[in-house]
């Protein structure tokens, strides 16, 4: 049974962990709003609303790639801190799972589109649940790497998801409120259809799912290549933490 001394330092030990990749990752998200504020090369600085494929470089100047960089190398701080997954076949199984899920959902909300008859924005409903389908194998596939990337996930979203209530309520022209594109919604319904809820649901899933799987890649590689592990005097201290 889990009692406040147990949770306090285990939640720090996860928040010393996402702290780091927390701050680049503002300091990405702000560094694009900067530049899309101030007209600068539309090449990296595109206010084009790109969604999950990425195209151009503007790709670069974000913070959605981020995710597979963070989720591996929060693999291997957890991984030294031995903190791996129980069974590296099973975390292989569930991470592949959630790549399935978001290469073919589109298929999926397509039938459902049609068969039920939804219009925009009500399929993205299905969308989302998808995507947290996605997202929550991964606590199957590596408890500890999911809860990271969980925390990490919230960390970088909610800045995103304030900018665009302010971006949407100033219209700003920028990607953040969806310049350009006639989107047939208003006020609050525009912000929690397209900023709030994507934000801090579908995002939260696809940065899980990414991260995790590129999480387990670096254990597969680890164990392909032939590392050693390290042994008990090299362990990195995450905390005490049973």
């Amino acid at each position: 049974m889990l009692d406040a001394d147990s949770l306090i330092p285990k939640a720090a030990m996860y928040l010393r962990l996402i702290l780091i990749p927390s701050l680049i990752t503002l300091a990405v998200t702000i560094l694009r709003l900067i530049g899309e504020l101030r007209h600068w090369s539309g090449k990296w600085f595109s206010s084009d609303t790109g969604g999950t494929t990425p195209y151009g470089v503007a790709w670069v100047v974000g913070i959605t790639w981020l995710a597979a960089l963070f989720g591996a190398y929060f693999a291997v701080q957890l991984t030294r801190a031995q903190r791996k997954p129980s069974s590296l076949v099973k975390a292989t199984i569930f991470s592949a799972l959630g790549i399935f899920i978001f290469l073919s959902y589109r298929y999926v909300v397509e039938y459902l589109a049609v068969s039920l008859n939804l219009r925009f924005p009500h399929y993205l409903i299905f969308i989302w649940l998808l995507w947290g389908l996605a997202g929550g194998l991964q606590y199957f596939a590596w408890p500890e790497l999911f809860k990271t990337l969980l925390l990490y996930a919230y960390a970088a979203r909610i800045p995103v998801a304030i900018i665009m209530f302010f971006a949407m309520l100033g219209h700003w022209g920028t990607h953040y409120d969806y310049v350009g594109m006639r989107i047939p919604l208003w006020g609050l319904p525009r912000f929690l259809w397209l900023a709030f809820f994507p934000q801090l649901a579908g995002w939260i899933s696809f940065t899980v799912t990414l991260g995790s799987a590129a999480g387990v890649v670096v254990l597969l590689l680890k164990k392909l290549i032939g590392l050693p592990s390290r042994n008990n005097l090299d362990r990195i201290d995450l905390g005490a933490v049973n």
